[in-house]
């Protein structure tokens, strides 16, 4: 059993920065694991955000908003971050943790993925 909490997310302005958290629970979690970052916005797919592998030396950022994110995490707290920074409002969306116990390819599939939080939402007003 894996569990993933998120938190740190709320409603900002444009142009200001926000970091999430992202808590990883359970017997089954190991530090080995690549962790990720997505995010849907109403009516919109679940949309890759950004990757990082056990060591973190490898990290893979979605296009779009590469520059503007930061990945990162701590083994021994078991915690992932995301880091946005710049925000937009096209950055609203519910952003969700998540695990997979290896790395697969295409990282924006959303079925290489096996362990999912129940998202935080991120509001950003102009």
């Amino acid at each position: 059993q894996v569990r993933l909490v998120e938190s740190g997310g709320g409603l900002v302005q444009v142009g200001d920065s926000l970091r999430l958290s992202c808590e990883a629970t359970g017997r089954a979690f190991s530090s080995t694991f690549v962790m990720g970052w997505f995010r849907q916005a109403p009516g919109k797919e679940r949309e890759f955000v950004a990757r990082i592998t056990m060591s973190g030396g490898a990290t893979e950022i979605n296009d779009s908003i590469k520059g503007r994110i930061t990945i990162s995490r701590d083994n021994a707290r078991k915690t992932t971050y995301l880091e946005m920074d710049r925000l937009e409002p096209e950055d609203m969306a519910v952003y969700y943790c998540t695990a997979t116990n290896y790395l697969r390819w295409p990282a924006f599939s959303v079925g290489n993925w096996n362990f999912w939080g129940q998202g935080t939402q991120v509001t950003v007003s102009s």
